[in-house]
């Protein structure tokens, strides 16, 4: 996945979410906007990403989300796979914002995290 545009993993209802969005366009950004909860990621997607950030499945996810809960996700013998396609079943689970530019990815909590990728 090579991100010659800037794209925003955005939830327009999320306040760090808008205000990431808000700085990209301030720093003149070229900007493509993923509303991931109408258009979900891929596992491929959710795997390059996770890459990019080095992080595991479990450290992208929203653990406090009532989905989180109710599908028994906090058990530690999951693997990668079945975490990864947790989050494909419900993109809610997914951290948020998360913003790929210049092959590389930030999460934008705070939103001045992703300025160190543009």
């Amino acid at each position: 996945m090579t991100t010659a545009k800037t794209i925003i993993y955005h939830n327009p209802r999320c306040s760090k979410s808008r205000e990431t969005l808000a700085l990209l366009q301030a720093n003149n950004a070229d900007i493509t906007v993923v509303e991931y909860l109408k258009t979900p990621l891929s596992a491929t997607e959710i795997q390059t990403i996770l890459q990019l950030l080095g992080l595991t499945a479990r450290q992208l996810m929203r653990t406090k989300e009532d989905e989180y809960k109710s599908q028994y996700l906090a058990d530690a013998s999951l693997s990668e796979a079945h975490l990864i396609a947790a989050m494909v079943a419900t993109p809610k689970l997914i951290e948020r914002p998360i913003v790929l530019a210049n092959n590389k990815a930030a999460i934008g909590r705070p939103p001045e995290n992703v300025l160190s990728i543009l």
